[in-house]
């Protein structure tokens, strides 16, 4: 009886385990190889805010959100949608609901129950894991070179392998990029890697930042050009994160290289029309400080603070002026947050490096998924469905080539 091929998956994070899954589902051996001592480390960091695993939004938008890698992602994620992530998870026992953001989420809001079931079903598939080893190159003979615990060499020989190491942000978590060093040496055309739904560094005055720094601004607008996001800003030591400035980080970003800075403007009260703001100024009697209007029209010191972080500490007392500070407030951004920092990356393979089929141009039978690739997108689901999709992917990619050459 001819033995099954076998298929060497290099990475233990989503893009990787759902490779892994459609291989051994389909009757392959699997053996998965990860650097890290447990499997699925950053999904589990990403499930500590809620395991967002996709968004709800018609498919028309949803493509929109990958940017210029939409055409190379879009008949991926159609092979791999939002309704077939989510029955997935639910077929192993993790139901979901839809927030009110449109986002989808478990019902258990966290990532641990549903990466537990998924290793159990991988198990019971028998795919067999080797933590503790890293990938480092191709040995002369063409088999992966990896290095365990110990620090000893292992050669591995595959019917086919598929690379799911992750971008290079987090490398605590194991995804350093240390696997685009080999992958330029074998020819694979690669972009530099960039931070990604990062925070950006703001240069404040040392008494603002000693004061405000860990606190948040809540339910604004944010925007650079005609791109604006809804939701928090938090001020850190050295600038600003959350979501509200990680939607717009890609143009951000490409506008700090571009110019050397970005201007991000805020508008403190986007629920609030212009009108009936200024209405709510100008109740305070004359000869009010503008600190006084402001806190009497419900501004937080935070917020008070900002505007003087901006424009100044002299403020107006005309309520007309404040008024459209407020509403039309900005910083300026002279820099990305480390990319160590950043949720995830852009850069790594140039998607004109593989096939349709993700396989790797220059490395036949070496296929390749997730952050590994040139693509990003906004948090909000959008992160792991991309990588979910490009795992199962590379997997049918796999399972392509391997009945080709064995029909």
């Amino acid at each position: 009886m001819t033995p099954s091929p076998r298929v060497a998956v290099v990475g233990g994070g989503p893009a990787g385990l759902m490779a892994a899954e459609v291989l051994s589902g389909a009757g392959l051996a699997v053996d998965l190889y990860e650097r890290m001592p447990s499997l699925g480390r950053k999904f589990l960091m990403a499930g500590r805010g809620g395991l967002n695993l996709t968004h709800s939004e018609p498919l028309e938008r949803f493509f929109d959100r990958y940017g210029p890698a939409a055409a190379r992602l879009k008949p991926l994620i159609e092979a791999f949608p939002p309704g077939a992530l989510i029955a997935w998870a639910e077929g192993l026992g993790q139901t979901t609901f839809v927030g009110s953001s449109g986002r989808v989420f478990p019902q258990a809001l966290k990532a641990s129950p549903l990466l537990r079931a998924w290793l159990r079903r991988l198990a019971d598939q028998g795919v067999r894991f080797h933590l503790r080893c890293r990938w480092t190159d191709w040995t002369p003979e063409g088999r992966l070179a990896l290095l365990d615990g110990q620090g000893d060499a292992i050669a591995v020989e595959a019917d086919a392998v598929i690379l799911a190491l992750g971008g290079a942000s987090w490398p605590r978590l194991g995804s350093d990029g240390g696997w685009a060093q080999p992958l330029a040496a074998a020819d694979v055309e690669l972009s530099p890697f960039r931070p990604a739904n990062c925070g950006f560094l703001v240069p404040w005055s040392e008494t603002f930042r000693d004061r405000f720094a860990g606190q948040p601004l809540k339910a604004l607008a944010a925007r650079i050009g005609a791109q604006e996001s809804r939701g928090e800003l938090v001020i850190t030591r050295t600038g600003v994160e959350g979501g509200a400035v990680y939607a717009l980080s890609a143009a951000l970003r490409d506008a700090i290289e571009r110019e050397g800075r970005a201007i991000l403007g805020l508008d403190l009260r986007p629920d609030l029309p212009a009108d009936r703001l200024l209405a709510r100024l100008a109740r305070t009697p004359e000869g009010q400080s503008a600190a006084n209007r402001l806190r009497k029209a419900g501004l937080t010191p935070l917020e008070i603070n900002l505007l003087r972080e901006a424009h100044g500490l002299v403020l107006p007392a005309d309520p007309a002026a404040l008024a459209t500070m407020i509403k039309t407030t900005s910083l300026t951004l002279v820099a990305p947050a480390p990319i160590a920092r950043a949720i995830s990356t852009a850069g790594g393979i140039r998607l004109e490096a593989v096939d349709e089929d993700l396989m790797l141009k220059a490395r036949p039978g070496v296929f390749v998924a997730g952050e590994m690739l040139d693509w990003e997108a906004p948090t909000g689901g959008y992160l792991l469905q991309a990588c979910f999709a490009t795992g199962a992917a590379a997997a049918r990619g796999v399972l392509k080539r391997l009945e080709q050459s064995n029909p």
